[in-house]
């Protein structure tokens, strides 16, 4: 599986941004396959978990930090999974990364693959 993260970007507090990740899967194997989810990384501090979601998008967990401002959805027709910033505070500053996993938790070690990251820088 391979993972390749866009949609990152400057932008001013209160604005929004949408981030997708796009994957690779190799012969057979499906997308649906695959937990998909959000983390980020600000300077200085460890991954934190921001969003997840199963085979099929309709149960989505998120952290509460950004519970009612963001939403994370999956197209899996496009392999494509998406997250939808909206509200953005300057403590949303990370790189972020998109992972998929077969374990549907909060928890990076349980996602095999990772993307390499987009940042999101949000300005006050």
């Amino acid at each position: 599986v391979q993972l390749q993260a866009s949609g990152g970007g400057l932008v001013q507090a209160g604005g929004s941004l949408r981030l997708s990740c796009a994957a690779s899967i190799s012969s057979g194997r499906t997308f649906t396959r695959y937990v998909m989810g959000w983390f980020r990384q600000a300077p200085g501090k460890d991954r934190e978990f921001v969003a997840a979601t199963g085979w099929s998008g309709g149960t989505i967990l998120y952290a509460d930090s950004v519970k009612g401002r963001f939403t994370m959805s999956r197209d899996n027709a496009k392999n494509t999974v998406y997250l939808q910033m909206n509200s953005l505070k300057p403590e949303d500053t990370a790189v972020y990364y998109c992972a998929a996993g077969t374990v549907w938790s909060r928890a990076s070690s349980e996602y095999a693959y990772w993307g390499q990251g987009t940042q999101v820088t949000v300005s006050s």
